[in-house]
């Protein structure tokens, strides 16, 4: 195999299929990493498109964009260039589900990605559509294209999307697409298929764009961002475009009746589409159908971009016919009279069930094959860019002969995403929440940078000036952190007189600044008043520190429960071992252990079904094998294995 103009490798190091969040993150990470990397799109244009909604971050969402960042990625520097809203979600609670939110200008993101892309060195650009995965020995050596050409790679990702076999789907109306108004990926699915590879159905929604001078916002409540606006990147000059408000509208009793009487038409409800959809993102038909008891449902309307003419109506996406669109968008108040340029729709799209992926997101059945994003039951742009990121590096680390690239859960959130997904599988759309880590509370969005930048250095992601910056707020942090445990007042006259007019007790004897951040009613205002040095620090440091002394227990107690894990995670399982030779394994523990293949005792335990009896079992085994050992700080023997 040959490339196909002179100016190419004859050989790339890895080919990336598919140019949205997961292809472009890992492009860009791997050319960054001194690889050859080929990027194939069915549309140039289409570089880095928001397909759906025109927004980053989110609920759980918002720490794997800072996740990103802090391993050099640059999901965070688009997103702040683009940013045209961006608010703190959930600022009064605590911070571990603190989350940013970003509105941004679809057409200005899309500009940034493509700029960065193309000027990438290392990195090359072709429009063609894979056909086939070239496996003749069985190890991946390449793609066919829809047009005939052949690439040659030592590595190949996959980051398809919703393109894979898809199928949109307007009322009755459907017909092939990976979303409306680009051709899907028809024959790869064969090939994957041919390879081995076991397929699923999924299918999402999107909402209808509407004009937006045909939006009554007076009838709305406005919703304002931040100001000033929070940045997700280290790097660049933060959120610099003018900042736009969002608006708040509900269903009403009349929109529910409408949906109501049209959900036989719902292709989700008349059988149209077998494969589930997202259980956190569903549909307004889903909404309505599932929870008859609520009288209205919250509407955000937001702007596509500073000069688009559309607004986004989020929070309906939907399948239902465009004529029932329509009638159920004019029940709203505030859309009366909106007029749809872009109907909502359902798409359907195959996906390789994740549990036949090793944790690099590399496939089991087939070496040198590797899936990102959506292709591996995802939803959501940030989920796909963080697999994006995490098949790169593993792929840099097996080219390169290095060991796989592999934070514990107990370190990122996009570790818990890739483990939840090889691990346990999905049979739905899967989504990033703070409650599917169990150690949450150590994976704040405020301190991804400090878990994660070393580890981008390490690897060779992260830039002399962005380990400038982090290194400097690293030491504003520990010095500020030194301070607060040195610095200590008294229960003399002034202090006394402050707390009564705060209307609070007075520490009973001498005591460390940072204790009193312990205390609720302390905030960085009165610290002020207490130290006014406190405020010469930069405002996420003192966030930071305040966080660190405030929740010091609880912090505490999840690391010495992550240790334990982390024990239990160095104890590895034998990629040879053949568990129906274990005595005492079920047929249930035998198929699952056999499907999954876990790399430790500590991915074998997260298994569904696994119980800790099964463990044991294995454990008695493999002691009687030589040279083997189970470090006993793992705690297996006697069913008393936990996490």
């Amino acid at each position: 195999m040959r490339a196909v103009a002179a100016s190419f490798p004859d050989m790339f190091d890895l080919i990336v299929v598919g140019a949205g969040h997961a292809g472009c993150e890992a492009a860009m990470a791997a050319s960054g990493l001194g690889l050859s990397t080929l990027l194939l799109t069915a549309n140039v244009d289409r570089i880095g498109h928001l397909s759906c909604n025109p927004a980053v971050g989110g609920l759980g969402k918002s720490h794997m964009v800072s996740e990103i960042d802090a391993m050099g990625g640059f999901m965070g520097r688009w997103t702040d260039e683009a940013a045209i809203q961006v608010r703190t979600l959930n600022a009064g609670k605590g911070p571990a589900v603190r989350a940013g939110r970003a509105q941004v200008d679809r057409e200005i993101y899309l500009h940034a990605v493509k700029r960065d892309i193309f000027s990438r060195p290392n990195l090359f650009v072709v429009e063609d559509m894979v056909e086939e995965i070239l496996a003749p020995t069985g190890k991946t050596e390449g793609v066919r294209t829809l047009t005939g050409l052949r690439f040659a790679a030592r590595a190949v990702l996959l980051t398809t999307g919703t393109f894979l076999s898809g199928r949109i789907h307007i009322g009755e109306h459907n017909r092939p697409a990976g979303r409306l108004g680009d051709a899907p990926a028809v024959g790869l699915s064969n090939s994957l298929q041919r390879l081995g590879l076991t397929l699923g159905r999924f299918m999402t929604c999107t909402v209808p764009r509407i004009l937006k001078s045909s939006v009554d916002y007076a009838a709305m409540q406005i919703q304002p961002g931040d100001d000033p606006p929070p940045r997700f990147a280290a790097l660049g000059a933060g959120v610099t475009l003018p900042q736009l408000p969002c608006h708040l509208t509900y269903t009403t009793p009349r929109t529910h009746e409408i949906i109501q009487k049209a959900l036989a038409r719902s292709p989700m409800y008349n059988g149209a589409i077998p494969g589930p959809g997202p259980r956190y993102c569903p549909s307004i038909e889903d909404k309505i159908a599932r929870f008859p008891e609520k009288e209205r449902h919250q509407i955000f309307v937001e702007p596509e971009g500073l000069d688009s003419p559309e607004a986004y109506p989020n929070n309906i996406p939907t399948g239902l016919p465009l004529d029932v669109q329509v009638e159920l968008l004019h029940s709203v108040p505030g859309l009366e009279r909106a007029q749809v340029v872009r109907p909502g729709y359902a798409v359907e799209y195959d996906v390789v069930l994740p549990s036949q992926l090793a944790p690099t997101l590399e496939c089991k059945a087939a070496p040198g094959l590797w899936c990102a994003g959506q292709i591996n039951g995802t939803s959501g742009y940030e989920e796909a860019a963080a697999q994006g990121l995490w098949a790169a590096c593993n792929i840099f680390c097996a080219l390169s002969g290095r060991p796989p690239f592999a934070p514990g859960r107990n370190r990122a959130y996009m570790a818990v995403l890739v483990d939840d997904l090889v691990t346990k599988g999905t049979d739905e759309p899967y989504r990033m929440l703070t409650s599917r880590a169990e150690h949450r509370l150590l994976l704040r969005q405020s301190n991804a940078a400090e878990r994660l930048t070393p580890l981008g250095r390490e690897l060779g992601l992260v830039s002399d000036e962005q380990w400038r910056l982090f290194s400097e707020a690293r030491k504003l942090t520990e010095g500020l952190e030194q301070a607060l445990r040195e610095r200590r007042v008294s229960p003399d006259a002034p202090l006394r007189e402050t707390f009564a007019r705060w209307g609070e007790p007075l520490p009973s004897g001498a005591v460390a600044l940072g204790e009193l951040f312990r205390r609720p009613f302390m905030d960085e205002g009165r610290m002020a008043e207490i130290w006014p040095e406190y405020l010469n620090f930069p405002a996420p440091v003192r966030a930071e520190v305040e966080t660190r002394f405030r929740y010091q227990g609880y912090v505490e107690r999840q690391e010495e429960l992550a240790g334990r894990g982390a024990r239990a995670e160095k104890n590895a399982l034998p990629d040879d071992l053949d568990y129906a030779a274990v005595p005492g394994l079920s047929r249930e523990a035998v198929e699952k252990l056999s499907s999954v293949r876990p790399k430790s005792f500590g991915q074998a335990s997260r298994i569904p079904g696994i119980t800790p009896a099964a463990l044991t079992c294995v454990e008695i085994f493999l002691k009687k094998r030589q040279n083997y050992r189970v470090e006993s700080a793992s705690g297996l023997a006697g069913g008393r294995y936990s996490l």
